[in-house]
């Protein structure tokens, strides 16, 4: 629904009735391109800036410097890029047709992969379709300055995707499209066109429900809607560079990289569908793969099977690190432990380290 007069921040000549046609032939063009949904805001987000700064300040975001180097630029799109006055944003969905997380998790033998990453690189991906409907927005205006971003800039995007209509921030941190639940990417176009606002979401669907927090294996939300990524398993097995505390590994349980307890148990993820994109398709078995094979990999066979997956941004120490910990936790048996025997002098010490303390879980 068109919201009153949009800011004019660019000299296209484009009146109001012309404006909501142009978003309804966006959402097409975006429905062609695989994305589910797309939402328009503006640029103002107090609220979410304020909530970050918050959130900052109380070091949760652990050693993401990142998250607060930028400044205002993250909460603030026309600081990010000048002239921007309308922000689109779209929904993709990726629920891979894999083998049951709960069951996978249950055999300490196995590993489990966040879903989202069992396939190809989503940022790559995503990216290509956004700039995509980028170029057919400009050709059809003969004018614009866009700019797509995918994880690849300072932008709150679940800020932008609230705003923009396509959900609500949950209590686990997550965004929750009432028809999707929340195995979806989002992505986002910046613009010095101005277009129609989408209407935002007024209310948090999750009245009193608490699933996502007590199901947290790791306790690491402190309160709901409020998140301390240094006790999250997702951040632990991806962001973290160092040794993983020690309180907190045997909590892990087989989880290698990422986790996805606090959206499995989500009621609104019985909404969610299979994706039909190939792309985010299991590889490598990576939705029901076995510990002591992964631990085996060289480096040379973790780079190349592990191409054009998000994982291998991790490189190769956290991998075995993340492995180790999940072998740690895993029952006992010979296979285990010479897997983690075979490891044991490995010149990278925080493998090492983790190794030892796995070793120690047997013994």
């Amino acid at each position: 629904m068109y919201l009153g007069q949009p800011p004019i921040c660019h000299n296209v000549a484009v009146n109001n009735e012309e404006h909501s046609e142009l978003v309804d032939t966006i959402r097409h063009w975006a429905a062609e391109l695989g994305f589910q949904d797309i939402g328009f805001t503006g640029i103002e987000l107090k609220e979410h800036e304020a909530y970050l700064q918050k959130w900052l300040d109380a070091g949760y975001q652990g050693t993401m410097d990142w998250m607060g180097r930028h400044g205002t630029k993250r909460s603030r799109p026309s600081e990010l890029v000048p002239g921007t006055c309308t922000v689109i944003s779209c929904r993709m969905d990726y629920q891979p047709e894999a083998e049951d997380a709960w069951q996978v998790m249950s055999a300490s033998e196995k590993g489990f992969v966040s879903r989202y990453a069992v396939g190809r690189d989503y940022h790559k991906i995503i990216r290509s379709r956004l700039a995509k409907l980028a170029d057919r927005i400009r050709q059809e205006l003969g004018s614009g300055e866009f700019r797509a971003f995918v994880d690849s800039a300072p932008v709150l995007e679940r800020a932008v995707a609230e705003q923009s209509g396509l959900g609500w921030i949950a209590k686990n941190t997550m965004l929750i499209n009432e028809s999707a639940g929340s195995y979806f990417f989002l992505g986002e176009i910046y613009t010095d066109i101005p277009l129609p606002h989408s209407n935002p979401k007024q209310e948090k669907h999750c009245g009193t429900c608490s699933a996502c927090l007590t199901a947290c294996p790791t306790d690491a939300f402190v309160a709901p809607f409020v998140l301390d990524a240094r006790r999250c398993i997702s951040y632990l097995t991806i962001e973290h560079e160092g040794s993983i505390a020690e309180d907190l590994r045997a909590k892990m349980g087989n989880r290698i990289y990422g986790c996805d307890d606090c959206q499995l148990v989500c009621p609104w993820n019985k909404f969610a569908t299979i994706s039909t994109e190939p792309d985010f398709a299991p590889r490598w078995d990576l939705d029901n793969p076995n510990l002591v094979e992964l631990f085996s990999w060289t480096e040379d066979q973790f780079s190349e099977r592990l191409q054009g997956s998000p994982i291998r941004r991790i490189g190769y120490e956290k991998w075995l690190r993340n492995i180790a910990v999940a072998l740690g936790n895993a029952e006992t048996s010979p296979e285990i432990l010479q897997a983690l025997k075979s490891r044991e002098h490995h010149a990278s010490s925080l493998v090492r380290d983790h190794v030892v303390w796995a070793l120690n879980q047997h013994n």
